[in-house]
């Protein structure tokens, strides 16, 4: 697996910027940690205060520097706010597989946003960082995460099944 973050991966598509989380984000990275329509669907505590999203940077900062994970903020091309994030983590390197997890600001839910971002980061994925194969997890009720799994190739595991109202996707090289 080819794990070279410096410089940095920025990805561009026709509409959007997949660049570096940076402090300038906290606010942002507050809204998307603590929105109750974002955390529907993962098992986390929401977010209570911006100090919360501060230390999740430098925890994101620390695990950059690491090479445990590659952590992108995706931004509009025309407005450098972050308004999600996607990222490649839970790095089996004897494998080469990653896990790929992603969250977006409600307010663009539905307009093809997260399909541009995670095309970008799959090839990425198995073009730079030569995996061989990505999973997901989403819970099963999560349909629209479900579908852009689907229209993305991945294919349900049906060896391995759902745990705690997880379901196991898997797409692989080639």
């Amino acid at each position: 697996m080819n794990i070279n973050l410096s410089p940095f991966p920025t990805l561009t598509t026709e509409r959007l910027t997949l660049r570096k989380l940076n402090t300038k984000d906290a606010d942002a990275i507050f809204y998307l940690r603590s929105n109750n329509i974002v955390n529907a669907h993962l098992d986390r505590a929401p977010a209570k205060t911006i100090q919360e999203a501060k230390d999740f940077i430098q925890k994101i900062k620390k695990i950059l520097q690491n090479q445990e994970g590659v952590y992108w903020a995706i931004a509009l091309n025309t407005n450098d706010t972050l308004i999600g994030t996607i990222c490649y983590y839970n790095f089996d390197l004897e494998n080469n597989i990653a896990e790929i997890g992603y969250e977006l600001n409600p307010t663009y839910h539905g307009q093809g946003i997260m399909q541009e971002a995670i095309k970008k980061v799959i090839d990425y994925g198995f073009e730079t960082m030569q995996l061989n194969a990505i999973t997901a997890f989403p819970r099963i009720d999560n349909q629209s995460s479900i579908k852009v799994l689907n229209r993305n190739g991945f294919e349900l595991n049906a060896n391995e099944p759902a745990e705690d109202n997880y379901a196991v996707y898997v797409l692989k090289r080639g």
